[in-house]
């Protein structure tokens, strides 16, 4: 029997209290990782980390990932606690849908803010901590929306976009120090905030993907657990779709 995909590594997880967050945590720890959580909510992050098996596999800590400070709190955290840090995801977001003509100017900030700084903020901290081992994976979620662009989401679809030229800009910066930087596009996936979906715009969605159904947490999960292992060793600067082929 081969031996579990993320032996003895650390992750550092944010967003991570829930929905793709949680689920990409809890895959890491089933193949042997140990895991520090991140999310806004210091006590939902903190039953979150008790559901994946408590202090000797994972922490949670309070992280707004748009404060420097914050995201380096997290990442000493995983340094204090388990001794290393060997793959970061930034998962961490927000939505604050709304036409361009109707969108304030303070809904686009804050989007761009988390997704885009915070996506930053956690790559170059990382980084900065994986050079001196010459080895880590960086895993950034993007969206299929920063790949089309979606009506009601010019702050989001930048977003989304940025982390696609951010992953691929930091992958260059950092692969002669043994640092792999790559994104995930999510299409439709089913989650408590896209099941509150207007039932016609769910079926608009729907017919769009020839797969014919929603992509699950757990396929997300899958697809992070590959970027994040040795299997995709040879693979930096990519961005893969995890849409069951919609708008390919």
């Amino acid at each position: 029997m081969s031996e579990p995909l993320l032996e003895n590594k650390i992750a550092v997880v944010t967003g991570a209290a829930q929905g793709i967050g949680y689920a990409i945590a809890e895959r890491f720890v089933a193949e042997g990782a140990r895991i520090v959580l991140g999310d806004l909510d210091s006590g939902t992050v903190t039953d979150a980390a008790k559901r994946l098996g408590g202090p000797e596999t994972a922490i949670g800590v309070r992280c707004d990932v748009t404060n420097a400070d914050d995201v380096d709190t997290l990442l000493q955290a995983a340094l204090d606690t388990f001794g290393g840090l060997d793959v970061m995801v930034n998962n961490a977001g927000i939505t604050r849908d709304a036409t361009m003509r109707t969108m304030t100017e303070d809904q686009f900030d804050q989007v761009v803010s988390v997704h885009l700084k915070g996506t930053w903020n956690g790559t170059r901290k990382a980084a900065a901590i994986m050079r001196e081992r010459k080895s880590g994976a960086i895993v950034n979620l993007s969206s299929l929306s920063g790949k089309v662009g979606m009506v009601g989401q010019t702050n989001y679809s930048a977003a989304k976009a940025g982390i696609v030229g951010l992953s691929k800009a930091a992958a260059k910066e950092v692969a002669h120090h043994g640092i792999r930087v790559n994104a995930i596009q999510p299409g439709l996936i089913r989650t408590a905030m896209t099941e509150a979906m207007p039932e016609k715009a769910w079926g608009q969605k729907m017919a769009e993907i020839p797969l014919g159904r929603a992509g699950e947490v757990d396929e997300i999960a899958s697809v992070a657990l590959f970027l994040a292992s040795d299997l995709s060793s040879y693979m930096t600067g990519t961005v893969l779709e995890v849409t069951g082929g919609r708008l390919m």
